[in-house]
């Protein structure tokens, strides 16, 4: 009986070391993901989003920090870190918002370099020549529950980004990522570039 406990207490010993070791490794992945990403110049890049509940998508997109500019053939997106501007041609209307954690992930899929550092558990494994990270979240009201990361093995520059909010999956797909500097302007909203739009301010 002693052996059976001892042998019990090892194994759980085991697996928790395992685990642990599994975590580190995810996190360093994404460590180095967010490095490549969040050049201090900022970066761009073409992705497509997929969701049941918003269709599908795709366009550009330039990042600086936590501030993005998105174009699709439906919208042009400028958020400058607070406030986001969305054009929507089909209605030349523009919505003004202070968009959430999960409305910015909707919008830029490289908000994980964020979020990922606390929080959530993270476990990774390997796939061809790719990591998946998954982050699962500590706090069941968080909005984004789950992600699984797609990270390339050699160049630490993701492929994909699946997220869950409440029932619903989406997935971004990116390609075409540049560390390229970024002029703070194009995150900001000029009115006079549309002069005939209608500005609705929904915060």
């Amino acid at each position: 009986m002693k052996r059976l406990l001892l042998f019990i207490a090892l194994s759980t010993v085991f697996a928790i070391t395992i685990q642990a070791q599994n975590s580190a490794k995810a996190k360093a992945i994404l460590n180095k993901t967010a490095n490549i990403i969040g050049h201090k110049g900022g970066a761009s890049a073409n992705f497509s989003i997929s969701s049941p509940k918003i269709g599908s998508a795709s366009g550009s997109i330039a990042i600086k920090g936590n501030k993005y500019h998105a174009r699709t053939s439906q919208a042009t997106v400028w958020f400058n870190g607070k406030t986001q501007w969305t054009y929507m041609k089909r209605t030349n209307e523009v919505n003004v918002t202070n968009p959430s954690q999960a409305q910015q992930q909707m919008m830029n899929p490289y908000t994980f370099i964020n979020i990922y550092k606390s929080g959530y558990k993270l476990e990774m494994k390997t796939s061809g020549n790719n990591y998946i990270v998954h982050l699962t979240a500590a706090n069941k009201n968080r909005s984004i529950q789950e992600m699984y990361i797609t990270v390339n093995k050699s160049s630490y520059i993701p492929s994909t980004v699946k997220m869950k909010q409440g029932s619903t999956w989406t997935t971004i797909r990116i390609r075409n990522f540049k560390a390229k500097n970024q002029p703070d302007g194009i995150f900001l909203f000029k009115s006079k570039d549309f002069p005939t739009a209608e500005v609705v301010d929904l915060r």
